[in-house]
């Protein structure tokens, strides 16, 4: 994947933004110093270029009724079919996250659920089908923290 170059404005940009996908525009303008033109040419050029993906809002699932946070190292019993696999978590609403991992996992993924009950539910009648040789859980009590990745990088400070 190729990677970008962002100049002192793209930055400023993301980090405005990535800290409050809401705010408006003319804000972020008047912060950097440009006109608010500038700014949505910018933003959009930072979306036509994929480094920006989406805007979301940040849900409380705990409050909304899903008391209960996961994580599942998956062991396929087929490696071959990750694919296919893939594909049918996607269609899975309760899992909200999946990854290719290193180490013993094939897949690692992320589900929120009602309850535990409802996360056992979910592994027998909805993962297991899939093809899984084993699942390894881990029940999160309670997020400490969740932020986004820093933006202010100094790439060439890195490289070095």
């Amino acid at each position: 994947m190729a990677q970008h170059t962002l100049d002192e404005l793209d930055r400023k940009i993301l980090k405005m933004i990535v800290g409050d996908a809401r705010i408006p525009f003319l804000e972020v303008a008047r912060a950097c110093n440009v006109s608010g033109a500038a700014i949505h040419q910018r933003v959009q050029k930072l979306i036509n270029s994929g480094i920006i993906k989406n805007s979301e809002f940040i849900l409380d699932y705990a409050k909304i009724g899903y008391e209960t946070s996961a994580y599942l190292g998956l062991f396929l019993k087929n490696p071959e079919s990750f694919k296919e696999v893939v594909a049918k978590l996607h269609d899975i609403p309760e899992v909200v996250e999946c990854h290719y991992p290193t180490g013993q996992y094939d897949l690692f993924i992320k589900i929120y659920a009602r309850n535990n009950r409802h996360l056992l539910d979910i592994i027998h009648t909805k993962l297991q089908p899939l093809g899984l040789a084993r699942t390894e859980t881990l029940i999160s009590f309670k997020e400490a923290f969740k932020r986004k990745a820093p933006v202010d990088i100094d790439w060439e400070e890195i490289s070095d």
